[in-house]
């Protein structure tokens, strides 16, 4: 990652013989590869740079993308409400441009899988591409297929579901999930909550919880500081429970 003055930044991947542009001048990648994290670079036009390894927030920020993607803010809570860690196996739906498969494949890593399904192929191609770009697509199988003709694994430790109706996959999964084990589902809209709530009271999931998350980043500037001028208040109502087995079952 390389950022300026301004804080604007630029996540990229060295490659020998390439140039980074900018309105500000350009840098050849090989003047910054093998150069320490945190060392100050300049341009051709002498503005200068730092250059740092990007964080998880970054990459997803920066990921390429045909579809929004969940907030890092949304993620990083969905990862310990889930419990996810090394070893998991975790199953998503929909895949997306592939911000949450990140996410959760650098959390399972690396002895843990995701199984990230989607019923668009093109979507998928461009995640697998992301997840190939930062060396995290041999954690994730991808499969193009629609969860409503069924989930295939069974006994994983989370399950996700990002889709506009996840109450009609309650069946589904159940049957993925192993006892006990922690569903997910995020939502733009308190009216999906409400079915997906009343969905999970009768199909055997408990622990019902609902959540929001609000971030309020500010300007850091010593000398003034206060709210940045653009927030983003409301990126999705987080719905978690937990699998329960079927009395007698």
């Amino acid at each position: 990652m390389l950022i300026g003055r301004d804080q604007k930044s630029s996540v990229i991947r060295l490659e020998p013989g390439a140039q980074f542009h900018t309105h500000r001048g350009t840098i050849a990648h090989d003047d910054l590869i093998g150069l320490q994290w945190g060392t100050q670079v300049s341009t051709h036009l002498g503005y200068p740079l730092i250059l740092l390894r990007p964080s998880t927030d970054d990459i997803v920020r920066n990921l390429e993308r045909s579809t929004q993607i969940i907030y890092p803010k949304d993620a990083g809570y969905i990862l310990m409400k889930l419990s996810i860690a090394p070893g998991c196996r975790v199953v998503e739906a929909g895949t997306g441009s592939g911000g949450l498969t990140l996410v959760l494949a650098n959390a399972v890593q690396p002895t843990g899988r995701v199984i990230s399904y989607d019923i668009q192929s093109d979507r998928q191609e461009l995640a697998r591409n992301n997840l190939e770009e930062v060396g995290l697509s041999s954690f994730v199988t991808f499969k193009n297929r629609d969860i409503a003709d069924g989930i295939e694994e069974c006994g994983v430790n989370a399950l996700f579901l990002d889709v506009p109706n996840p109450w009609d996959y309650l069946v589904q999964a159940h049957s993925a999930l192993g006892g006990g084990g922690f569903f997910g589902s995020i939502l733009p809209t308190a009216n999906q909550v409400i079915s997906l709530i009343a969905a999970l009271e009768t199909a055997d999931f408990g622990r019902i919880e609902v959540e929001e998350l609000m971030l309020r980043p500010y300007q850091t500037v010593s000398a003034r500081l206060r709210p940045r001028d653009r927030l983003t208040p409301h990126t999705g109502y987080l719905v978690f429970a937990r699998r329960l087995i079927p009395s007698g079952g």
